[in-house]
């Protein structure tokens, strides 16, 4: 009886490579082998680390790794990790290279943070949307403008191109790799094995919320600053347009083709932003930072709340505030 043989999953790593962005996707697949062995079926992964030349690669932690060589072979699926070493892997033509022919041949590619830049450099990521880390995205979006980068998702899934958001992302991301091989009570039992959430709640949203809010043209970047000072004001079109120093029609029309999105929606992002630190930083009640943010009752903050992070108030607070809080 023939078995299908176990899909190359290829991290290529560099030197000054995030640790957690290789570690992380390998023990996922690593683990799927494991619960695969446990119910008898076959290994699905043969996960590898690789790097151009093969051999040590220092990590930017200072730990390093062990690699093989650069595959002749076409990878099931690769992915680029990132790090601090990114940026100069990105300016090697032949690795460049080697990864816009190896995408050419491989099921998929993902890339996991800041190695959205290698990927990008490829050409492979051109006229798709993209994550990265979220302190990253006007970088990449400025140095790679053929490119839909986007802020908020942990991770995205464009055709057979993947790419996470920062770091521990790249666990989220190798998980529905596996849940789109091996269906989701698999994903589900590895992701209990490594003890993290199969789908965290919220996006990396819940680190900045602001990135969107600063497009090329800065003008409202003073705005954005005086409206976080003063959440708990009448935030009208008339107050905003009044402090913007433009007539109502002006306003709206500029706001909205600076930053993408009404003022309305902008104000609500930034007050549950504000919210999301409180709730985590703070121990002040809940009904009390609703007040506090403008949201006016508790009820329009959980609606806003679970609206933009997918969870409500309470919940985020038990799962991100510090454990002197809690």
């Amino acid at each position: 009886m023939s078995t299908t043989p176990p899909k190359p999953i290829h991290v290529l790593a560099f030197a000054k490579v995030q640790l957690l962005d290789v570690t992380g996707p390998l023990q996922v697949f690593a683990s799927a082998n494991d619960v695969a062995a446990q119910r008898g079926m076959p290994t699905p992964y043969a996960p590898q680390v690789i790097s151009p030349g093969g051999g040590a690669v220092l990590s930017s932690a200072g730990l390093a790794l062990l690699a093989e060589p650069l595959p002749e072979t076409a990878s099931d699926t690769l992915i680029i990790a990132g790090g601090w070493g990114v940026y100069a892997a990105a300016q090697d033509p032949a690795l460049v290279d080697w990864v816009r022919q190896q995408a050419t041949v491989s099921r998929r590619v993902a890339s996991v943070c800041t190695g959205a830049f290698l990927l990008a450099a490829s050409g492979w990521l051109d006229g798709r949307r993209v994550a990265t880390h979220w302190t990253r995205c006007e970088q990449l979006a400025r140095q790679h403008p053929r490119l839909q980068v986007e802020p908020d998702p942990i991770f995205i899934n464009d055709g057979p191109v993947w790419t996470s958001a920062g770091v521990t992302a790249g666990i989220d991301l190798s998980l529905a790799l596996v849940e789109a091989d091996l269906g989701r009570a698999m994903a589900l039992e590895v992701a209990r094995q490594l003890v993290v959430f199969l789908k965290r709640p919220g996006g990396q949203a819940q680190f900045s919320v602001t990135l969107d809010l600063q497009q090329q043209g800065k003008r409202f970047d003073d705005l954005h600053a005086w409206i976080a000072d003063n959440l708990s004001l009448d935030l009208g079109i008339p107050a905003l347009a009044l402090q913007a120093g433009m007539s109502e029609r002006s306003f709206i029309r500029h706001y909205r083709a600076d930053t993408g999105q009404t003022p309305a929606r902008a104000i609500e992002r930034i007050r549950v932003e504000t919210a999301r630190r409180l709730l985590s930083d703070t121990g002040l009640p809940i009904k009390r930072i609703a007040v506090q943010c403008g949201f006016g009752s508790e009820e329009t903050l959980r609606r806003s709340f679970l609206r933009a992070m997918g969870v409500v108030p309470q919940v985020y607070r038990e799962r991100f505030s510090r454990e002197d809080l809690r």
